[in-house]
């Protein structure tokens, strides 16, 4: 009885085509066009830069609001206890080591020709590219005109930045000769390689293969050759260091160097009345910052940070990304001799 009581209510459920029916799809997320202000943006854009407003408007018609893109770029309501013992475990592992042996061994031309051209140590190049994308392992598949437009019209808090990403993501598929919707990359719009932002790509970027354009999504030897531009235009000062360890002797003196920020500006004679230190042999005279990174789990380590230290957080302004940098850099770069011996 129990048997053919359930086969009633599924016959019945089946034939009303309700009960066990798919879900009904979301609705498309409006779009852009509808809004005052993105139709003010375009013709504001369109007029600034020489632009098409009839494309610029077709394009933003097809851009939608990605609610990932919110989400990824919200703090978390819990922010992390910061961590360089645990930040660093992310990126120095045998993952990003190897590859970078196995991406310098591939494109050791083009790295030696950036070194040589830019001054940037071949290393430095690698280290970038492989916090950044895992050697392009990682390049994010985030349309970016939407990416950009969500985060331009959708997040107060930093929209003056995205609208100027957004607008320069226009101009330079203007430039390029390609579809303002063809660019793919992270939530943020970071694009390629070495995730340039837009900006970044129109004012650093180098067609490094020759092929007659710059193509940082497809071409490794155009992201080489464009990380070396950025860095050096940043101030990279071709053969001097970057980083040495440092020693603090007392450390309510050194908190006063700590708290200048990342700037190099004290000289060794500066550093000393503070209680601080090199604590190491490649020392130098030349300007320099400390930097804590502040663990929970060990010890804090501390550091003199040179220009190239500084040139590299240019590129993601925080001291632990430039320090992940510099140590992938160095151990890509044991990890080669090692192996050619």
């Amino acid at each position: 009885m129990a048997f053919r009581t359930l086969l009633h209510i599924l016959s019945a459920a089946l034939l009303s085509g309700c009960a066990f029916a798919a879900p009904a799809t979301p609705p498309a997320a409006p779009s852009y066009l509808a809004r005052d202000d993105v139709r003010a943006f375009a013709h504001e854009l369109a007029d600034r830069e020489g632009l098409d407003v009839d494309e610029v408007l077709r394009a933003l018609g097809k851009a939608r609001a990605i609610p990932a893109v919110i989400k990824a770029i919200l703090p978390p309501a819990t922010p992390a206890t910061r961590s360089w013992y645990r930040y660093r475990a992310r990126y120095l592992d045998r993952l990003r080591i190897d590859g970078g042996v196995a991406f310098w061994d591939t494109h050791a031309a083009a790295l030696a020709r950036a070194e040589e051209e830019f001054g940037v140590p071949a290393s430095i190049i690698v280290g970038i590219i492989g916090v950044e994308t895992v050697y392009g392992r990682v390049k994010g598949n985030f349309e970016v005109l939407s990416a950009l437009s969500t985060l331009a019209f959708d997040y107060p808090p930093r929209a003056e930045l995205f609208k100027r990403e957004l607008g320069q993501l226009f101009v330079l598929a203007h430039e390029s000769q390609r579809p303002v919707e063809s660019y793919h990359g992270s939530y943020a719009g970071a694009i390629g390689w070495p995730q340039f932002l837009p900006s970044s790509i129109r004012a650093y970027a180098v067609d490094y293969d020759g092929n007659g354009r710059i193509d940082l999504e497809g071409s490794p030897v155009d992201a080489i050759g464009s990380v070396a531009s950025f860095l050096h235009q940043h101030g990279w000062q071709a053969g001097q260091p970057v980083a040495v360890p440092a020693k603090i002797g007392d450390l309510q003196k050194a908190n006063a160097a700590i708290e200048t920020g990342i700037e190099p500006r004290y000289r060794a004679a500066e550093l000393a009345q503070l209680s601080v230190q090199a604590d190491s042999p490649q020392s130098t005279d030349l300007p320099a910052a400390l930097i804590r990174l502040e663990s929970q789990e060990v010890p804090d380590e501390f550091w003199l940070g040179y220009a190239n230290f500084y040139a590299i957080t240019r590129y993601n302004r925080s001291s632990f990304y430039a320090m992940s940098v510099y140590q992938l850099a160095e151990a890509v770069t044991q990890a080669r001799k090692t192996k050619l011996k």
